[in-house]
């Protein structure tokens, strides 16, 4: 009974920001690896970046420009995201695994997605 939803999405200028939230229930996040897919129309879906108990990982494209973070407190992962292109813009899921891959197949669960769109 493991839910994920995401929220934070919406429209931004190029070189803009958006803070995303993805309140986790059903399982205590400290435990798993958390981590961000984006996914455009027509694209397969994309790692963007993970959290876990051996520390972070980030796609080379978005190095330096999101920060993915977690408050265990309030069982909750976010990404900051700076400095935004239109390239980002994309369906942004969180995902809940036992371990950190970049693979989407290694994650169980996966919230409803919020539109990220970045206009230029």
């Amino acid at each position: 009974q493991v839910q994920l939803v995401e929220s934070g999405g919406g429209l931004v200028q190029a070189g803009g920001s958006l803070r995303l939230s993805c309140a986790a229930s059903g399982r205590t996040i400290i435990s798993y690896v958390m981590a961000w897919f984006r996914q455009a129309p027509g694209k397969e879906r994309v790692f963007v970046a993970a959290i876990g108990w051996s520390g972070t990982d980030y796609a080379d494209l978005v190095k330096g420009r999101f920060t993915i973070s977690r408050d265990n407190a309030k069982n909750t992962v976010y990404l900051q995201m700076n400095s935004l292109k239109p390239e980002d813009t994309a369906v942004y899921y969180c995902a809940i695994g036992s371990a950190n891959y970049r693979s989407p197949r290694m994650y169980d669960y996966w919230g409803q997605g919020t539109q990220v769109t970045v206009s230029s």
